[in-house]
């Protein structure tokens, strides 16, 4: 059996308006300072990144699943916390893991 964090919803990527589609992870979410500016696991172990993403529950600073680690991926499995978003100049994309899309 997968666990609920786990499964995937089955909505679209995308809704038919052209937004994301609505994620419940999102209600009464606060806004967050990064940490740091870089992974500090990378960083730790002289590894490096393609792209960052700061945790919107508590602000980690960790790498992208693009990135050779995946520690983004590994701090949301530690710590169920769901929403991450791009640390990019100017991006406003976030990512929920539970839901497995942007939104």
């Amino acid at each position: 059996m997968i666990s609920g964090r786990r499964m995937a919803h089955m909505a679209p990527p995308i809704s038919p308006n052209g937004a994301a589609p609505r994620c419940e992870h999102l209600d009464g979410l606060e806004p967050v300072t990064p940490l740091s500016d870089g992974c500090r696991d990378c960083e730790a172990h002289q590894d490096h990144w393609v792209a960052l993403l700061v945790c919107l529950s508590c602000g980690w600073v960790a790498c992208c699943d693009v990135s050779p680690n995946q520690h983004a991926k590994a701090h949301y499995e530690e710590t169920d916390h769901p929403l991450v978003g791009s640390l990019e100049p100017g991006s406003h994309r976030r990512w929920c893991y539970v839901h497995q899309r942007q939104v």
